[in-house]
């Protein structure tokens, strides 16, 4: 909607700033003891976070995500809003990473994101695991996310039909998520015109157990945005509801005057004789109104007294202790992980209309945050939201985290080093090696071992002979292309030269070996008989008749393969 016509300049203003309106509802289901989604919803910033249920640390993954997030529900980030949307889910996931390095009990935890970040005229979509994002425009309902699942792999190669998806055994099963197990996951993202009257509806997967028609026909017929929310949770609940369930519904629409003056809303002290778990109690469904509220008086009543950086806003709140000097306004801290308190998140989520549902508005509740750290009071570190061990614990545990890090860094670069140097005496090892092969149908000698390490051929032609393949016996031919090793490279010529005489590899191992008993020396048919040589002499009667004579032992030549042929 376009303002009128101004008469003093006779120009018409730009179109006012689009904006969204929001509602969000989310519910543990009727099986499940806990709820692992998280959503936040505001004016510039939407998202839906489903923690993956069967792992330790659903509900922390889902929550760190969201709290991470929150501070992009802001319109300035322009033609850049993308870049920082896509940065941010990154940034997010390291955080998993860093909880789990200090909670091990996490290890395994992920989270699906699907997110829009509104930026002038333009929606920015990111997008990962099996949430969904839903677009009503003119009147057509599109499903615009992808599932990053095992069965819309099947789908989209064609070996399964979209109906049979729905009871396939392995429909559960993620390629693609946030967590500690990819330290760069893959994301869709996307930027598309944002128009006013647009409806756009983000939900975990256990929204997929109601009918899509009817999931449908509640988005269009259902023109409120609360009871629209409302009716899609119920539907689930009807149908079972054996996951959570969460849903965040937007409509685009442009910035009016109540928008701009709701937006400006004063932060205020807590009311005198409150404690935190009173606030805690008022739970995240009222943190919008309490906003509004709050701007409200202070229109009358003047500027709130505590603003982000004074020291009531920096006294601990539910026991976490808070980096004062973080917390100044606009102060920069480079150390990812340092603690901010509860209560400053809190300041932050009371700044702006928004709704927070699910494991995040527990954790905002609790005041077991899985902050992001602060280089900003908007902009913060994380590091804390464990089931059993305290505020306190998770304060200890983060001053050991560097050295350790340190450490664990150390080994791994020595064990590269060794590694790499065995790999390469290994290498130097074989390049004294040589064998005789194959190449070109002829024999050839190789410098080098016959095995490869992966890509790498672990040896290099050194010569081709002139004898072909088909010119020797089928057993050597066979010997050959198995290769036969040789000690070094005169070994390798003379297993050569056996080939070109004898078409055999190891003549020693062909032939007849020399035996080691004695033989009796018969006489060679080449010799000539002995009585050619000489007569022999008279026998003696008078002398004493000669013992029968003992062959006389002589070593047996060596036969050469070549005298054998």
């Amino acid at each position: 909607m376009a303002e009128a016509e101004n008469p003093a300049t006779g120009s018409s203003p730009a179109q006012r700033p689009l904006i969204m309106r929001f509602a969000a509802r989310s519910d543990v289901g009727r099986i499940r003891s806990k709820n692992d989604d998280s959503a936040y919803a505001g004016r510039h910033l939407a998202v839906v976070a489903d923690g993956m249920g069967g792992h330790a640390g659903g509900d922390v993954a889902s929550a760190a995500t969201v709290l991470d997030m929150i501070h992009l529900d802001s319109p300035e980030y322009g033609e850049d809003a993308g870049t920082v949307l896509a940065d941010e889910i990154q940034t997010a996931n390291s955080l998993l990473s860093e909880l789990v390095h200090i909670n091990p009990k996490l290890a395994g935890m992920g989270t699906t994101v699907t997110a829009l970040l509104l930026a002038d005229d333009k929606l920015h979509f990111a997008h990962i695991g099996d949430s969904r994002a839903y677009r009503l425009r003119d009147g057509e309902f599109k499903q615009i996310s992808v599932d990053h699942t095992f069965v819309q792999r099947l789908i989209d190669e064609g070996r399964l039909r979209p109906e049979e998806a729905e009871t396939h055994p392995h429909k559960n099963v993620l390629m693609r998520v946030l967590g500690d197990v990819d330290a760069s996951p893959e994301l869709d993202l996307d930027t598309l015109d944002a128009r006013p009257g647009d409806r756009w509806l983000l939900c975990s997967d256990g929204l997929n157990y109601v009918a899509a028609h009817a999931v449908e026909r509640t988005v269009r017929e259902t023109h409120n945005l609360h009871e629209c929310a409302e009716t899609l949770v119920e539907l689930t609940l009807e149908a079972g509801s054996p996951d959570n369930v969460t849903v965040v519904m937007v409509d685009i629409v442009e910035e009016t005057p109540d928008d701009v003056s709701t937006a400006a809303v004063e932060i205020i002290p807590p009311v005198q004789g409150s404690t935190p778990a009173a606030e805690a109690d008022a739970g995240p469904a009222t943190t919008a109104a309490a906003a509004t509220a709050a701007g409200k008086e202070s229109s009358t009543s003047g500027p709130a007294d505590t603003v982000p950086g004074s020291p009531a806003a920096q006294q601990p709140a539910d026991g976490v202790a808070k980096d004062g000097a973080a917390a100044e306004s606009g102060s920069t801290d480079p150390h990812l992980g340092e603690h901010l308190s509860a209560e400053v998140l809190r300041e932050e989520l009371a700044s702006r209309p928004h709704e927070l549902v699910g494991a995040a508005a527990a954790a905002a509740e609790s005041g077991s945050i899985p902050t992001v750290a602060g280089r900003t009071v908007a902009r913060r570190a994380a590091t804390l939201l464990t089931h059993k061990a305290g505020p306190a614990d998770g304060e200890e545990a983060l001053p050991s985290l560097r050295p350790r890090r340190w450490l664990t860094w150390s080994i791994a670069a020595a064990v590269v080093v060794v590694v790499g140097i065995g790999l390469w005496l290994g290498y130097a090892w074989t390049q004294t090696r040589y064998y005789v092969g194959e190449f070109d149908s002829r024999v050839a000698i190789y410098n080098g071992v016959s095995q490869r390490l992966g890509p790498i051929q672990l040896s290099s032609l050194e010569a081709v002979t002139d004898i072909r393949m088909d010119s020797l016996p089928p057993f050597s031919q066979q010997r050959v292309r198995q290769t036969v090793p040789a000690n070094d490279l005169y070994d390798a010529q003379r297993i050569v030269k056996n080939l070109e005489l004898t078409g055999t590899t190891s003549p020693e191992e062909e032939c007849p070996k020399p035996s080691a008993t004695p033989t009796a020396t018969a006489p060679s048919s080449s010799a000539p008989p002995a009585s050619a040589a000489a007569p022999p002499p008279a026998p003696d009667a008078s002398a004493p008749a000669p013992a029968p004579s003992t062959p006389t032992p002589s070593p047996t030549p060596t036969i050469t393969c070549e005298a054998a042929k």
